[in-house]
């Protein structure tokens, strides 16, 4: 059985997000369980700047208070892993 709760735990379903401003985009991904993450930055030019984060629990009201909305996770990947903006 400890199989099972390490396989559990290492299957944890991100959160995304997107907010678009001025010249630039701000995609967040959120460990729901353990309110980590990471926001990326992406200028009108396709940069990426990118930082890891620490939540609390009230990440998601957060987030919904400053109008940012449901994304793909695709997206996030993409441009985290230097694929789009290019």
């Amino acid at each position: 059985m400890p199989k099972y709760n390490t396989l559990m735990s290492s299957n944890i379903v991100h959160r995304y997000f997107k907010k678009e401003l001025e010249g630039s985009t701000i995609m967040v991904r959120v460990n729901p369980v353990h309110f980590k993450g990471t926001e990326l930055v992406i200028d009108s030019r396709g940069r990426v700047e990118s930082r890891d984060l620490e939540f609390d629990e009230a990440i998601f009201d957060d987030l919904a208070a400053d109008d940012f909305k449901e994304a793909s996770a695709m997206e996030f990947q993409l441009y985290a892993s230097g694929l789009a903006g290019i």
